[in-house]
């Protein structure tokens, strides 16, 4: 028995990281991934749902962020809040989950 795992497609692995990029506001911007997906053959609208993606999960992160620094300016306490769905819909319609 082995203890390899498969290897994930590279158009995944390009996905991802163009998702966790754009997430993360990295100053690369995914150039790098948009060019091997285009260069792999994955379809436009594809990317274009990545994208969407990565862009809401950065702003919903932000927004969260804002709230609690406000909270704390205001003189309270921030706490993150826990009852919240784990994800919403973007505008778009895609799901994150």
């Amino acid at each position: 028995m082995s203890n390899e795992q498969p290897q994930l497609h590279s158009a995944i692995v390009s996905m991802v990281s163009l998702a966790a990029g754009i997430a993360s506001n990295h100053p690369a911007m995914g150039q790098c991934q948009l060019e091997r997906l285009r260069g792999l053959g994955v379809p436009e609208n594809q990317i274009d749902a990545v994208i969407e993606i990565a862009r809401h999960i950065r702003d919903e992160a932000a927004q969260k962020l804002d709230v609690m620094f406000d909270e704390a300016a205001a003189g309270g306490r921030p706490e993150p809040k826990t009852q919240e769905a784990c994800c919403t819909s973007t505008a778009g319609g895609q799901s994150c989950c």
